[in-house]
């Protein structure tokens, strides 16, 4: 059995981009899993409406 492992999980969110406006993107977490409990978010990054792949710093998340 390993200890630690690295999954990678997709989900939809709302995003916020200053010229699309709201969008919902599917976006991939790479998480680090210690006895399948995550530790930490080691990347993220999204598709976008184009089917682009993009890092997720450069949009904001919608309060």
């Amino acid at each position: 059995m390993k200890l630690i492992t690295v999954k990678r999980e997709t989900v939809e969110e709302k995003r916020f981009t200053p010229k699309m406006g709201e969008l919902i993107a599917k976006v991939t977490y790479i998480k680090m899993l210690f006895l399948n409990i995550p530790i930490k978010t080691l990347h993220k990054y999204r598709e976008t409406y184009y089917g682009e792949v993009k890092d997720c710093a450069d949009c904001v998340l919608q309060a």
